[in-house]
């Protein structure tokens, strides 16, 4: 495998009407004729023929009658994947059938296999028949599809407002925005990574915290700063420091860390709560092995398949554990809320590099509490702050290289998931819909994007910032995936808009003075009573504490029982939702068992059988945006008495004003077949009455989205 060379031309290879369409630079590496794709239905019996192409940068199928279905309909385009296109990082498991038997495939083959199907890791599942394809072609596209390219591509900063926190100034910007410069500074004291190559080169810390102590570790068991609240508290995450062996060693790193601890930890005033979150929370190997069981279940080859598991569908979904680990992690982002937000107490998360669970606890938090999060620009904003700024190994963790399936653990995936959950249960609170975020979970595995491609700002530096002496060529600015318009034309991204957002209303003088630092809701929240002065010796267990857990030793309890800490979560959480929601405020979700619900748009999108056509949210969503586009003109004629002319409101995408063409999956499966399967599989019609009975009970079934 080797890097291609970079060009300005884009190329086509063109066979019958079928046009390949390559990038800037791609290069076209093999390909394969008389492939036939197989329909996912009818245990895949019927099928398209076609040419089976492989590029440094995707493997693509080309339809012989795919022109056919490139029409006005299909609004919602990728332009830099197709419909049948794989990115080589997407790729997440290929098997090969040898005599009707299907066997996972690897390294070289003594023997190619009459059909390959292809697992990807957005759930997508193909098919490819090579019956009837020559040898040669076979054995050269099987070969290159095991190499794994990485692309890259010439382009210009995108023109939004995401802080990309790669400035000193970005930081001091966000310090102000949050109210945070009183208590915490900007430092740039590890640029150019002379202190540490894991962290960025400018970020914040507690302002009596002497630069020199950052150098002391190389950057660990420093408090970083995350996020400050109205009332000034802040969430901070530090990274443990090393084990030390020698006595003397140890006997340092302790008064290191007493030293940290008194910068924090300053009663009455200052208190700190600390969360280790490597020994009392999650694991990566709990969030690795649930998730390989979750999308098992929908990386179905057929729909006889589809039908024979149908029926054990909720039993696999409850033992993968996937729905229990997002409701523990938002439990954990309400449990550090109320901290914050009702105990008024600084949280300190600690973790082993401070670069996977942080990351995710850190960020939910701030979904919840800060508005401006929820925003399209601020949401990306947040991830660049806390996930690639904050050093978390995408390359490993999204296994881009298939390095080590020991390192690969869908963290991120894990934070879109739960952010889905409050995108779900409040969608006028968010700025973005569901479609925004199934997109960027894809982006993760496009690799013309630096975004996600990369384990820390050092390592994207190192490969891709600098000139290269043996060729004299120019350091690469590689695109960004916060530039949509790579991706998609302006009317594919209007789905990407949340047309129901409750813009936040604007206060007078009065008003704005007022409640310049609270929300209204912090007016209702209960206030856990405040605590008495600490007793004599207290500083000293806590700093103990803190130290025990830094240095991987046996940890202690929580000063607070675990009864305490529960009946002050239990009466803050319900206190909240008694009352009505305020969606520029802080936003809590719904955790009991019913209200996780499986993510339908991202995981069922590919599966045929499980859209609901011309029902679902979407078919809701359609009713409102009519009635919206109908008051909306209505407003518009009684402004025209006063003004004479007005600018027209901006309009719901197209394709949602005819909700009865659409998928309850939209808009991903507007064109996928529908299944004229029953709604239950035949082994089970014995066991659920006759089939007479199938046809009244048809109207009892709920759509799979609202698990």
């Amino acid at each position: 495998c080797s890097y291609s060379e970079i060009h300005t031309n884009e190329k086509e290879v063109t066979e019958k009407e079928v046009t390949l369409h390559l990038l800037p630079g791609e290069q076209l590496l093999c390909e394969a004729s008389t492939v036939l794709k197989y329909v996912q239905e009818d245990s895949c019996q019927r099928g398209i023929y076609g040419k089976l192409v492989c590029t440094d940068f995707k493997i693509a199928f080309l339809g012989d009658d795919e022109s056919a279905l490139d029409n006005d309909e299909t609004q919602f385009k990728n332009k830099v994947i197709g419909e049948n296109d794989i990115t080589l990082h997407c790729v997440d498991q290929i098997y090969g059938v040898f005599d009707e038997k299907k066997k996972p495939l690897f390294g070289q083959l003594k023997k190619y296999p009459e059909k390959l199907i292809i697992h990807c890791k957005d759930l997508r599942v193909f098919h490819f028949g090579l019956r009837y394809t020559k040898e040669e072609e076979v054995k050269r596209v099987t070969s290159y599809i095991f190499c794994l390219f990485k692309f890259v591509l010439l382009a210009t900063d995108p023109k939004n407002h995401t802080v990309m926190f790669d400035t000193l100034k970005d930081w001091c910007w966000e310090l102000e925005r949050t109210k945070g410069n009183v208590k915490y500074k900007a430092v740039s004291v590890n640029e150019g990574y002379d202190v540490s190559e894991r962290l960025p080169a400018y970020f914040v810390v507690p302002t009596p915290l002497p630069e020199e102590d950052v150098r002391c570790f190389q950057g660990r068991g420093i408090p970083i700063w995350c996020w400050s609240c109205h009332n000034g508290c802040a969430i901070l995450k530090m990274s443990a420091l090393p084990k030390e062996p020698d006595d003397g060693l140890l006997q340092n790193q302790k008064s290191f860390l007493d030293g940290i601890y008194k910068t924090l930890h300053r009663p009455p005033y200052e208190t700190v709560k600390t969360e280790d979150l490597s020994s009392n929370f999650l694991s990566l190997q709990d969030i690795q092995t649930a998730y390989s069981k979750f999308k098992q279940l929908f990386l179905i080859d057929n729909s006889t398949e589809f039908w024979d598991t149908d029926i054990k569908w909720f039993s696999l979904l409850e033992s993968s554990s996937w729905l229990d680990i997002t409701r523990r992690c938002l439990k954990k982002a309400i449990e550090i809320t109320e901290c914050l937000e009702a105990q008024n107490m600084n949280v300190l998360l600690l973790e082993e590099n401070a670069s996977d669970l942080c990351c995710l606890l850190s960020s939910l938090v701030q979904v919840m509490m800060d508005p401006h999060c929820r925003t399209r620009a601020g949401f990306q904003s947040l991830v660049q702050k806390e996930w690639i700024m904050g050093g978390h190994c995408f390359l490993d963790r999204c296994n881009h290289l298939r390095q080590s399936d020991k390192e690969e653990v869908p963290v991120f995936q894990l934070f879109l998931d739960c952010v889905w959950q409050l995108v779900h249960q409040h969608p006028p609170a968010f700025d973005f819909t569901e479609t925004y975020l199934t997109v960027l979970s894809d982006s993760l595995y496009i690799p013309i994007f630096s975004t996600f491609f990369f384990n820390s700002p050092h390592q994207k530096e190192t490969n891709m910032g600098r000139e290269s002496q043996e060729t004299q060529s120019k350091p690469l600015n590689l695109l960004t995936v916060w530039d949509w318009s790579v991706q998609f034309e302006p009317k594919a991204q209007m789905l990407l808009k949340n047309p129901l957002y409750v813009e936040k209303p604007k206060l007078d003088k009065g008003q704005r003075k007022g409640t310049r630092f609270k929300h209204q809701r912090q007016l209702s929240l209960p206030l856990t009573q405040s605590k008495s002065s600490p007793k004599r010796g207290f500083f000293r267990e806590e700093t103990d504490h803190l130290i025990k857990n830094l240095l991987g030793k046996r940890i202690s309890k929580l000063i607070n029982s675990s009864d305490e800490l529960q009946d002050n979560f239990r009466e803050f959480y319900e206190s909240w939702h008694s009352k009505p929601t305020d969606y520029h405020g802080l936003l809590l979700p719904h955790i009991e068992g019913p209200e996780i619900k499986v993510w339908a748009q991202r995981y069922l999108r590919w599966i045929p059988e499980a859209q609901i056509l011309g029902g679902g949210r979407v078919a809701t969503m359609s009713k409102l945006l009519e009635m919206m586009e109908e008051v909306e003109h209505l407003q518009e004629k009684i402004d025209e008495r006063h003004h004479s002319q007005e600018a027209l409101p901006a309009e719901a995408p197209p394709l949602l004003r005819s909700s009865a063409r659409l998928s309850s999956l939209f808009p991903f499966a507007l064109l996928q077949r529908h299944s004229s399967k029953p709604v239950l599989p035949t082994s089970g019609w014995k066991a659920l009455g006759d089939e007479d009975d199938l046809a009244k009970r048809e109207d009892e079934f709920v759509d799979l989205g609202d698990v």
